[in-house]
Protein backbone atom coordinates (compact mmCIF):
# COMPACT_ATOMS: atom_id res chain seq x y z
CA UNK A 1 0.00 0.00 0.00
CA UNK A 2 1.02 3.46 -0.40
CA UNK A 3 2.67 6.16 1.94
CA UNK A 4 0.24 8.70 2.87
CA UNK A 5 1.64 12.47 2.03
CA UNK A 6 1.20 15.72 4.18
CA UNK A 7 1.21 18.97 2.51
CA UNK A 8 1.66 22.01 5.54
CA UNK A 9 0.26 19.91 8.28
CA UNK A 10 -2.74 18.57 6.14
CA UNK A 11 -2.23 14.29 5.97
CA UNK A 12 -4.18 12.51 3.49
CA UNK A 13 -3.65 8.80 3.74
CA UNK A 14 -3.57 8.03 -0.63
CA UNK A 15 -0.62 10.87 -1.82
CA UNK A 16 -2.59 11.06 -5.10
CA UNK A 17 -3.81 14.51 -5.70
CA UNK A 18 -6.21 14.62 -8.56
CA UNK A 19 -5.30 17.13 -11.29
CA UNK A 20 -7.43 20.63 -11.83
CA UNK A 21 -9.20 19.81 -15.26
CA UNK A 22 -10.42 22.83 -17.19
CA UNK A 23 -12.64 23.91 -18.21
CA UNK A 24 -15.47 22.78 -15.86
CA UNK A 25 -14.16 18.91 -15.54
CA UNK A 26 -12.80 19.41 -12.56
CA UNK A 27 -15.96 20.50 -10.22
CA UNK A 28 -17.03 20.24 -6.77
CA UNK A 29 -18.68 16.44 -7.45
CA UNK A 30 -15.03 15.17 -8.69
CA UNK A 31 -12.77 16.60 -6.22
CA UNK A 32 -15.07 15.61 -3.65
CA UNK A 33 -14.90 12.41 -4.56
CA UNK A 34 -11.46 12.05 -4.77
CA UNK A 35 -11.21 13.33 -1.37
CA UNK A 36 -13.74 10.83 0.08
CA UNK A 37 -11.45 8.25 -0.91
CA UNK A 38 -8.55 9.38 0.82
CA UNK A 39 -6.64 11.51 -1.73
CA UNK A 40 -6.75 15.11 -2.55
CA UNK A 41 -9.64 16.72 -4.89
CA UNK A 42 -8.47 19.44 -6.93
CA UNK A 43 -11.75 22.09 -8.51
CA UNK A 44 -10.33 23.81 -11.85
CA UNK A 45 -11.39 27.47 -11.09
CA UNK A 46 -11.38 28.42 -15.25
CA UNK A 47 -14.78 29.91 -15.88
CA UNK A 48 -16.45 28.87 -12.58
CA UNK A 49 -18.70 32.08 -12.84
CA UNK A 50 -20.19 30.73 -16.26
CA UNK A 51 -20.48 27.55 -14.98
CA UNK A 52 -22.06 27.98 -12.27
CA UNK A 53 -24.61 30.53 -13.29
CA UNK A 54 -25.67 27.87 -16.46
CA UNK A 55 -25.87 25.08 -13.10
CA UNK A 56 -27.75 27.16 -10.66
CA UNK A 57 -29.54 29.47 -13.19
CA UNK A 58 -28.10 32.85 -11.75
CA UNK A 59 -25.63 35.42 -11.90
CA UNK A 60 -22.03 34.91 -10.03
CA UNK A 61 -18.93 37.30 -9.89
CA UNK A 62 -15.73 34.92 -9.79
CA UNK A 63 -15.21 35.57 -6.07
CA UNK A 64 -18.66 34.19 -5.12
CA UNK A 65 -18.53 31.20 -7.75
CA UNK A 66 -15.08 30.52 -5.99
CA UNK A 67 -16.05 30.58 -2.85
CA UNK A 68 -19.31 28.55 -3.17
CA UNK A 69 -17.40 25.99 -5.60
CA UNK A 70 -14.68 25.42 -2.77
CA UNK A 71 -16.93 25.03 0.02
CA UNK A 72 -19.03 22.60 -2.10
CA UNK A 73 -15.95 20.24 -2.54
CA UNK A 74 -15.00 20.77 0.97
CA UNK A 75 -18.74 19.34 2.56
CA UNK A 76 -18.26 15.95 2.32
CA UNK A 77 -15.36 16.06 4.55
CA UNK A 78 -11.65 14.75 3.43
CA UNK A 79 -9.10 17.21 1.75
CA UNK A 80 -9.40 19.15 -1.29
CA UNK A 81 -8.62 22.62 -2.79
CA UNK A 82 -8.60 24.77 -6.27
CA UNK A 83 -5.99 24.99 -9.16
CA UNK A 84 -5.44 28.38 -10.29
CA UNK A 85 -3.92 28.79 -13.70
CA UNK A 86 -1.68 32.15 -13.76
CA UNK A 87 -2.90 32.52 -17.55
CA UNK A 88 -6.17 33.98 -16.12
CA UNK A 89 -4.62 36.94 -15.10
CA UNK A 90 -7.76 39.00 -14.91
CA UNK A 91 -9.49 36.84 -12.71
CA UNK A 92 -6.36 35.19 -10.78
CA UNK A 93 -5.73 37.68 -7.11
CA UNK A 94 -10.07 37.47 -6.93
CA UNK A 95 -10.07 33.66 -7.16
CA UNK A 96 -6.52 33.31 -4.77
CA UNK A 97 -8.53 35.46 -2.09
CA UNK A 98 -11.65 33.62 -2.53
CA UNK A 99 -10.29 30.10 -2.15
CA UNK A 100 -8.86 31.46 0.89
CA UNK A 101 -11.58 32.65 2.35
CA UNK A 102 -13.55 29.07 1.93
CA UNK A 103 -10.96 27.75 3.81
CA UNK A 104 -9.23 25.91 0.55
CA UNK A 105 -6.87 23.40 1.53
CA UNK A 106 -4.71 24.01 -0.74
CA UNK A 107 -3.66 25.93 -3.97
CA UNK A 108 -2.09 24.89 -6.92
CA UNK A 109 -0.88 27.20 -9.15
CA UNK A 110 0.65 26.75 -13.02
CA UNK A 111 -0.15 27.52 -16.60
CA UNK A 112 2.81 30.15 -15.93
CA UNK A 113 4.88 30.87 -13.21
CA UNK A 114 2.84 32.22 -10.07
CA UNK A 115 5.71 34.83 -8.65
CA UNK A 116 2.70 36.56 -6.85
CA UNK A 117 1.07 33.78 -5.16
CA UNK A 118 2.06 34.47 -1.69
CA UNK A 119 1.62 37.92 -2.16
CA UNK A 120 -2.25 38.10 -3.12
CA UNK A 121 -3.15 37.25 1.09
CA UNK A 122 -2.32 36.12 3.97
CA UNK A 123 -3.28 32.20 3.11
CA UNK A 124 -3.86 30.88 6.76
CA UNK A 125 -3.92 27.64 6.92
CA UNK A 126 -4.26 27.11 3.09
CA UNK A 127 -1.25 25.52 1.54
CA UNK A 128 0.37 27.17 -1.74
CA UNK A 129 1.82 24.97 -4.23
CA UNK A 130 3.41 26.03 -8.04
CA UNK A 131 3.39 23.87 -10.67
CA UNK A 132 6.73 24.01 -11.97
CA UNK A 133 8.94 22.04 -15.19
CA UNK A 134 12.59 22.70 -13.98
CA UNK A 135 14.63 23.20 -11.02
CA UNK A 136 15.62 26.56 -12.89
CA UNK A 137 11.85 27.31 -12.39
CA UNK A 138 11.52 26.20 -8.85
CA UNK A 139 14.70 28.47 -8.04
CA UNK A 140 13.13 31.69 -9.39
CA UNK A 141 9.87 31.07 -7.47
CA UNK A 142 11.48 30.52 -3.95
CA UNK A 143 13.54 33.57 -4.81
CA UNK A 144 10.81 35.73 -5.40
CA UNK A 145 8.57 33.96 -2.58
CA UNK A 146 11.48 34.18 0.13
CA UNK A 147 10.81 38.02 -0.77
CA UNK A 148 6.95 37.66 0.43
CA UNK A 149 8.67 35.82 3.51
CA UNK A 150 7.30 32.38 2.64
CA UNK A 151 8.09 29.22 1.24
CA UNK A 152 6.28 26.60 -0.98
CA UNK A 153 4.44 24.16 0.91
CA UNK A 154 4.84 21.73 -1.93
CA UNK A 155 5.83 21.71 -5.31
CA UNK A 156 4.39 19.86 -8.30
CA UNK A 157 7.05 18.88 -10.86
CA UNK A 158 5.37 18.39 -14.16
CA UNK A 159 6.64 16.84 -16.92
CA UNK A 160 6.21 17.02 -20.73
CA UNK A 161 3.19 13.70 -20.77
CA UNK A 162 0.47 15.99 -18.94
CA UNK A 163 -2.62 17.17 -20.23
CA UNK A 164 -3.45 20.83 -21.23
CA UNK A 165 -0.93 23.15 -21.17
CA UNK A 166 2.99 22.04 -21.65
CA UNK A 167 5.79 24.33 -19.38
CA UNK A 168 7.91 23.59 -22.34
CA UNK A 169 8.86 24.81 -25.54
CA UNK A 170 7.74 22.50 -28.41
CA UNK A 171 10.88 21.37 -29.87
CA UNK A 172 12.60 20.56 -26.31
CA UNK A 173 9.09 18.13 -25.39
CA UNK A 174 10.99 14.72 -26.61
CA UNK A 175 14.53 15.56 -25.22
CA UNK A 176 15.91 13.05 -22.63
CA UNK A 177 16.73 15.54 -20.29
CA UNK A 178 13.04 16.05 -19.72
CA UNK A 179 11.99 13.21 -18.83
CA UNK A 180 9.98 13.42 -15.68
CA UNK A 181 12.56 10.89 -14.16
CA UNK A 182 15.49 13.25 -15.32
CA UNK A 183 13.52 16.54 -13.85
CA UNK A 184 12.85 14.86 -10.53
CA UNK A 185 16.10 14.34 -9.06
CA UNK A 186 17.41 17.93 -8.36
CA UNK A 187 14.02 19.48 -8.08
CA UNK A 188 13.61 16.69 -4.94
CA UNK A 189 17.56 17.67 -4.31
CA UNK A 190 16.45 21.63 -4.21
CA UNK A 191 13.45 21.03 -2.29
CA UNK A 192 14.90 18.84 0.43
CA UNK A 193 18.02 21.82 0.96
CA UNK A 194 15.30 24.52 1.32
CA UNK A 195 12.74 23.60 4.04
CA UNK A 196 12.16 20.07 2.90
CA UNK A 197 9.07 20.80 1.27
CA UNK A 198 7.16 17.84 -0.45
CA UNK A 199 7.54 17.29 -3.98
CA UNK A 200 4.63 15.81 -6.13
CA UNK A 201 5.39 14.37 -10.03
CA UNK A 202 3.01 14.18 -12.33
CA UNK A 203 2.63 14.28 -16.20
CA UNK A 204 2.45 10.50 -17.83
CA UNK A 205 1.48 9.11 -14.32
CA UNK A 206 -0.91 6.00 -15.25
CA UNK A 207 -1.16 3.11 -13.03
CA UNK A 208 0.01 2.07 -8.94
CA UNK A 209 3.01 0.65 -10.85
CA UNK A 210 4.25 4.32 -12.27
CA UNK A 211 3.03 5.52 -8.67
CA UNK A 212 4.85 3.48 -6.67
CA UNK A 213 8.32 3.74 -8.82
CA UNK A 214 8.16 7.55 -8.44
CA UNK A 215 8.02 7.33 -4.48
CA UNK A 216 10.72 4.48 -4.70
CA UNK A 217 12.98 7.50 -6.09
CA UNK A 218 11.70 9.91 -3.39
CA UNK A 219 8.65 11.13 -4.88
CA UNK A 220 6.25 12.15 -2.15
CA UNK A 221 3.37 11.91 -4.24
CA UNK A 222 0.98 12.24 -7.33
CA UNK A 223 -0.80 14.60 -9.46
CA UNK A 224 -3.15 12.83 -12.01
CA UNK A 225 -5.81 14.26 -14.26
CA UNK A 226 -6.67 12.08 -16.95
CA UNK A 227 -7.39 8.93 -15.00
CA UNK A 228 -10.22 11.08 -13.48
CA UNK A 229 -11.92 12.59 -16.92
CA UNK A 230 -13.86 9.64 -18.12
CA UNK A 231 -15.29 9.16 -14.52
CA UNK A 232 -18.91 9.19 -13.49
CA UNK A 233 -18.42 12.18 -11.15
CA UNK A 234 -15.97 14.51 -13.74
CA UNK A 235 -18.14 16.95 -14.94
CA UNK A 236 -16.98 16.63 -18.86
CA UNK A 237 -19.45 16.41 -21.14
CA UNK A 238 -20.48 12.16 -21.98
CA UNK A 239 -19.49 13.00 -25.67
CA UNK A 240 -15.44 14.35 -24.43
CA UNK A 241 -15.23 11.03 -22.12
CA UNK A 242 -16.43 8.83 -25.15
CA UNK A 243 -13.80 10.42 -26.84
CA UNK A 244 -11.46 9.69 -24.01
CA UNK A 245 -12.09 5.93 -24.29
CA UNK A 246 -12.27 5.65 -28.44
CA UNK A 247 -8.58 7.45 -28.68
CA UNK A 248 -5.49 5.37 -29.79
CA UNK A 249 -1.97 6.83 -29.54
CA UNK A 250 -2.17 8.16 -33.05
CA UNK A 251 -5.15 10.36 -31.80
CA UNK A 252 -3.80 12.49 -28.93
CA UNK A 253 -1.39 14.93 -30.14
CA UNK A 254 0.98 18.43 -28.84
CA UNK A 255 -0.77 21.40 -30.74
CA UNK A 256 1.22 24.12 -31.64
CA UNK A 257 -0.11 25.70 -34.94
CA UNK A 258 -2.88 26.05 -34.35
CA UNK A 259 -2.42 26.21 -30.96
CA UNK A 260 -3.49 27.84 -27.50
CA UNK A 261 -3.65 31.50 -27.72
CA UNK A 262 -1.61 30.97 -24.25
CA UNK A 263 2.06 30.61 -26.55
CA UNK A 264 2.27 26.85 -24.90
CA UNK A 265 2.21 23.26 -26.60
CA UNK A 266 -1.20 22.11 -25.59
CA UNK A 267 -1.66 18.28 -25.64
CA UNK A 268 -5.61 17.23 -27.15
CA UNK A 269 -7.35 14.92 -28.93
CA UNK A 270 -6.82 15.63 -32.65
CA UNK A 271 -10.43 14.42 -33.77
CA UNK A 272 -11.47 17.22 -30.94
CA UNK A 273 -14.18 19.56 -33.39
CA UNK A 274 -12.59 22.75 -32.80
CA UNK A 275 -9.11 21.38 -33.33
CA UNK A 276 -10.12 20.52 -36.46
CA UNK A 277 -11.54 23.69 -37.60
CA UNK A 278 -8.81 25.60 -36.79
CA UNK A 279 -6.46 23.10 -38.72
CA UNK A 280 -8.85 23.92 -41.73
CA UNK A 281 -8.84 27.24 -41.28
CA UNK A 282 -12.85 26.97 -41.04
CA UNK A 283 -13.42 28.70 -37.81
CA UNK A 284 -14.17 32.32 -38.25
CA UNK A 285 -12.96 34.35 -35.28
CA UNK A 286 -15.05 34.74 -32.10
CA UNK A 287 -13.66 35.54 -28.72
CA UNK A 288 -16.03 36.67 -26.70
CA UNK A 289 -15.55 35.66 -22.94
CA UNK A 290 -11.88 37.11 -22.40
CA UNK A 291 -10.80 34.74 -19.64
CA UNK A 292 -6.97 34.92 -20.87
CA UNK A 293 -7.31 38.13 -22.36
CA UNK A 294 -3.84 40.34 -21.58
CA UNK A 295 -3.40 43.98 -21.02
CA UNK A 296 -3.04 46.46 -23.94
CA UNK A 297 -0.79 49.49 -23.70
CA UNK A 298 -3.39 51.72 -21.35
CA UNK A 299 -3.58 48.48 -18.95
CA UNK A 300 -7.12 47.19 -20.28
CA UNK A 301 -7.36 43.30 -20.45
CA UNK A 302 -8.09 43.66 -24.29
CA UNK A 303 -6.30 41.12 -26.10
CA UNK A 304 -6.05 37.69 -27.22
CA UNK A 305 -4.83 36.31 -30.04
CA UNK A 306 -7.67 34.11 -30.95
CA UNK A 307 -9.98 36.91 -31.58
CA UNK A 308 -8.16 38.07 -35.17
CA UNK A 309 -6.75 34.50 -35.93
CA UNK A 310 -7.99 31.64 -36.08
CA UNK A 311 -5.38 29.87 -38.73
CA UNK A 312 -2.85 30.12 -35.65
CA UNK A 313 -4.71 29.67 -32.47
CA UNK A 314 -7.98 27.98 -31.27
CA UNK A 315 -10.57 29.97 -28.55
CA UNK A 316 -9.58 27.83 -26.34
CA UNK A 317 -12.05 28.89 -23.41
CA UNK A 318 -15.02 28.38 -25.74
CA UNK A 319 -14.04 25.24 -27.19
CA UNK A 320 -12.93 24.21 -23.53
CA UNK A 321 -16.50 25.73 -21.81
CA UNK A 322 -18.28 23.41 -24.60
CA UNK A 323 -16.41 20.11 -23.66
CA UNK A 324 -17.70 20.65 -19.52
CA UNK A 325 -21.31 20.98 -20.85
CA UNK A 326 -21.72 24.86 -20.99
CA UNK A 327 -22.10 25.61 -24.54
CA UNK A 328 -22.33 22.43 -26.49
CA UNK A 329 -24.96 23.44 -28.99
CA UNK A 330 -23.55 26.62 -30.00
CA UNK A 331 -19.49 26.03 -29.90
CA UNK A 332 -17.32 23.34 -31.38
CA UNK A 333 -15.85 21.19 -28.14
CA UNK A 334 -12.08 20.96 -27.48
CA UNK A 335 -10.83 17.86 -25.98
CA UNK A 336 -7.55 17.80 -23.91
CA UNK A 337 -5.96 14.93 -22.11
CA UNK A 338 -2.28 13.35 -21.42
CA UNK A 339 -0.15 11.19 -23.35
CA UNK A 340 -1.12 8.38 -21.92
CA UNK A 341 -5.27 8.77 -21.78
CA UNK A 342 -5.17 6.13 -24.93
CA UNK A 343 -5.04 3.74 -22.15
CA UNK A 344 -8.33 4.93 -20.60
CA UNK A 345 -10.95 1.86 -21.85
CA UNK A 346 -14.09 2.71 -19.88
CA UNK A 347 -16.36 4.84 -18.18
CA UNK A 348 -15.28 4.05 -14.14
CA UNK A 349 -16.03 5.79 -10.82
CA UNK A 350 -13.59 7.25 -8.92
CA UNK A 351 -13.98 4.51 -5.93
CA UNK A 352 -13.01 1.81 -8.48
CA UNK A 353 -9.87 4.15 -10.00
CA UNK A 354 -8.85 4.95 -6.58
CA UNK A 355 -8.77 1.54 -5.22
CA UNK A 356 -6.72 0.67 -8.42
CA UNK A 357 -4.06 3.18 -7.95
CA UNK A 358 -3.45 2.32 -4.53
CA UNK A 359 -3.24 -0.95 -5.92
CA UNK A 360 -5.98 -2.68 -3.54
CA UNK A 361 -7.87 -4.37 -6.42
CA UNK A 362 -8.30 -4.06 -10.45
CA UNK A 363 -10.81 -1.14 -11.47
CA UNK A 364 -14.04 -2.63 -12.78
CA UNK A 365 -16.43 -1.66 -15.38
CA UNK A 366 -18.63 0.58 -14.33
CA UNK A 367 -20.68 2.67 -16.68
CA UNK A 368 -24.00 4.89 -15.17
CA UNK A 369 -27.26 4.88 -17.15
CA UNK A 370 -26.10 8.65 -18.11
CA UNK A 371 -22.38 7.57 -19.63
CA UNK A 372 -24.33 4.41 -21.81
Amino acid sequence: MLQGLTIKGTSVRVPIIQGGMGIGVSLSPLASAVAAEGGIGIVSSACLDRLLAKRNNKVYNTYDAVYEEVCLAREKGGVSGINVMVAIARDYDVTVRAAIDAKADVIISGGGLPLALPGIADPGDTALVPIVSSVRALQLICKKWERLGYRPDAVVLEGPLAGGHLGFRLEDLGLESNRLENLFPPVKDFASRHGDFPVIVAGGIYDHDDISRFMAMGADGVQMGTRFLATVESSATQAYKHAVVKAGPRDIVVASTPGSPCGMPFMVIKESPMFLSALGNRRRPRCDKGYIMTKDREGRYALCRAQENTGDCFCICNGLLSSGGYNPDAEEPLYTVGANGYRVDRISTVHDVMDELKGATPATQLVSPEAA
